[in-house]
């Protein structure tokens, strides 16, 4: 008998890899899609056939359960989120109805519907914030910046309660920045790529961004997404970080990207106060030591490897003229 699986965002970055992760295992994989007027399958489109895709929706806890009551997966990965965190002050309602509330909805439907099932709460290394010790581990305390990191907080916060209080196998990942050729297009690491292809090729003559001092913890989603499942098979839930244990400013980001291609990002980039936030958060680095510990996890692909595939995947994206 196939273990059935969940996603939440499945058609989202790291959605896409676990579904490929699962499939290699085997699993029958079901996902959440949201109506929309056109299509967004498109870092899925390759395994599409493969996937049993539901209408279901964070903000509506009446599908969840629904869905739950139908599919009765043995294992929930909700990874469904606004995930912007630059967006969350402009929309910071919305934020907390999906990303808090969304996910007590679907810890409630499966109490209901599937108390047995095991549940990974996709968790943020915004949870640290303006951060108290670095690098920051498991017992860090939080002080979220931004509303899409109080937001969750809440989620992690709830998960952790839905373990004590009713046993459910529940996990928390908290999970360091991760990227990949299929990071969405706003985002500061694919951002980065897609200008240095377009100014290369001659045709983007500038790149606007904001705080090139940020440090931040960069991983690869596809090693991160195994942490995901490994922690589904522990005999105990737990909560985990995952990073590289390594930070790089937004600089060394430049330097990599453009240098790829032969470029000084010097000559093209400058700075654009839209671009930061608020309340900034200036530097992200996770211990996973934990992880590697109990889980057996440590990161594969290196910063360089990360940021260079990322600029190679847009240069072909630019010469098939889908750029």
């Amino acid at each position: 008998m196939k273990k059935k699986a969940l996603i939440t965002g499945v058609t989202g970055q790291d959605g896409s890899f676990l579904a490929e992760l699962l499939l290699e295992k085997d699993y029958e994989v079901h996902g959440t899609i949201r109506r929309s007027s056109s299509f967004n399958t498109g870092r899925i489109d390759h395994v599409f056939e493969r996937l049993n895709l539901h209408y279901a929706d964070l903000s509506d806890g009446s599908s969840l359960g629904s869905l739950l009551s139908a599919v009765r997966p043995d294992e929930v990965y909700n990874l469904g989120a606004q995930s912007h965190v630059r967006v969350s002050f402009d929309i910071p309602e919305y934020t907390a109805d999906v990303d808090a509330l969304g996910t007590l909805r679907l810890l409630e439907a499966a109490r209901a519907h599937c108390p047995k099932v095991r549940y990974y709460q996709a968790s943020s290394s915004e949870l640290f914030g303006k951060v108290l010790e670095t690098p920051q581990k498991e017992t860090t305390p939080f002080w979220p910046r931004s509303p899409y990191g109080c937001a969750k907080a809440f989620a992690y916060y709830i998960t952790k309660n839905y373990r004590e209080s009713y046993g459910i196998h529940a996990s928390n990942g908290i999970l360091f920045n991760h990227e990949s050729e299929r990071r969405g297009e706003t985002f500061v690491t694919r951002k980065v790529t897609k200008a240095a292809v377009n100014i290369s090729m001659g045709l983007q003559s500038e790149l606007l961004l904001g705080n090139l001092n940020a440090q931040r913890d960069w991983g690869h989603a596809k090693d991160y997404v195994e942490a995901m499942w490994l922690m589904l098979q522990q005999p105990t839930p737990d909560d985990f970080v995952i990073a590289t244990g390594e930070t790089h400013t937004v600089r060394e980001l430049l330097e990599v990207a453009f240098g790829h291609l032969g470029l000084n990002w010097r000559n093209y980039v400058g700075t654009d106060p839209k671009y930061y936030r608020p309340a900034e958060v200036d530097i992200l680095q996770g211990d996973a030591s934990k992880a590697k510990r109990i889980l057996g996890w440590e990161p594969k692909i290196t910063f360089k490897e990360l940021i260079e595939g990322m600029v190679e995947h847009d240069w072909r994206e630019a010469q098939n003229g889908k750029q």
